[in-house]
């Protein structure tokens, strides 16, 4: 099959830092090459791929995020080739689903975001326009918002587990991982390590300005006394970072869609203590890879529960859910549902 996977043009493909969806993207690539597929990845010229790159910003346009132009001509050198490939596989957001609707070739969708509030709105709009792009889902949670959207798949993230070495250490120190957002909650890990007078370990992205604003307000005043700022750390920081926690926190309080750093956490064989949203109960099975919490509150109270947690488990526990064979499979059967909507 010739596929071309559209990434999301704001970061490198896999990414040197941030990015989710660009780790997602590159495991994807690779694995559906691996598989025998001819795979074309557009993505920014600063990208590693197995695929075949194309790129039309030679450096990903990072300063740039959120720029209609850059991500106009990225999406556009993509949809300009449509009829080289026989599905397009678009991950870079609802623009360029809405494009679906300009080409003849099939269009799948992965929607890697919320479906609730604007967004949902937004999306709204892309049904209407292109009603025969299909959609991917990452959890069947975040689908309950838009339950009667053309759904062709659900696709769970997985992970490159030779990029997560295992290690059977438990540390002392809590860890949160991710961008300066109050959804996201760094500040209640602060409360919850404060609560348990435990050392916290903070990373994560903070470049935009209400990221920042965040920061300052609510982390920033905490920082000291066990409670530590790491910023936005590299890929191999991140892993030894989890190996070595007690456990990783993700007191979220919105509906996170998936939430790669639950499984990247048990991966490296530490449990994860996250509250009941979004798609955790999806990601976490309570009292094997983590705990599941109804309020960020009780975290302090569950860390009992998060020492009797084989970290071998952890890891067995991944392997057997998130592997990217079969997440390659679960893409191939999507682009095939596709493919053969098309022809009807």
């Amino acid at each position: 099959m010739k596929v071309a996977v559209l990434a999301p043009c704001w970061f490198p493909v896999p990414p040197t830092g941030y990015g989710g969806i660009e780790w997602v993207v590159s495991l994807l690539a690779d694995g559906l090459v691996e598989a025998g597929h001819e795979v074309t990845l557009f993505a920014s010229g600063d990208s590693y791929t197995k695929a075949k790159l194309v790129a039309i910003h030679p450096v990903a346009p990072s300063a740039w995020i959120g720029r209609s132009f850059w991500e106009l001509r990225h999406v556009l050198h993509c949809y300009e080739r449509a009829d080289e490939f026989d599905v397009i596989n678009d991950h870079s957001g609802p623009f360029a689903a809405s494009l679906g609707a300009a080409v003849s070739t099939p269009v799948v969708h992965t929607v890697h975001g919320p479906l609730d509030g604007e967004p949902g709105e937004l999306y709204d709009q892309v049904a209407r326009v292109a009603p025969d792009t299909g959609l991917i889902s990452i959890s069947m949670n975040q689908r309950k918002p838009r339950p009667d959207y053309n759904w062709i798949a659900n696709c769970p993230n997985a992970l490159d587990l030779s990029v997560y070495p295992f290690r059977p250490h438990r540390g002392e120190y809590l860890l949160f991982l991710g961008r300066m957002s109050p959804d996201k909650g760094a500040h209640r890990a602060v409360a919850v390590a404060m609560e348990a007078g435990l050392p916290l370990k903070i990373a994560g992205k903070a470049r935009e300005p209400k990221e920042q604003e965040y920061f300052r307000q609510f982390v920033e005043p905490h920082l000291g006394h066990g409670i530590e700022w790491l910023g936005e750390v590299s890929h191999g920081e991140k892993v030894e970072l989890l190996q070595d926690a007690r456990a990783t926190l993700f007191p979220i309080e919105w509906e996170e869609p998936f939430g790669l750093v639950m499984i990247e956490s048990m991966a490296c064989g530490t449990p994860v203590i996250a509250t009941a949203r979004g798609a955790v109960p999806e990601v976490i099975e309570h009292g094997r890879s983590g705990v599941i919490v109804e309020d960020y509150r009780i975290i302090p109270a569950a860390l009992e529960v998060a020492d009797k947690i084989d970290p071998m488990e952890c890891r067995r526990y991944v392997e057997e859910r998130f592997s990217p064979l079969r997440m390659v499979h679960d893409y191939v059967q999507a682009y095939t549902t596709a493919r053969e909507r098309a022809a009807v």
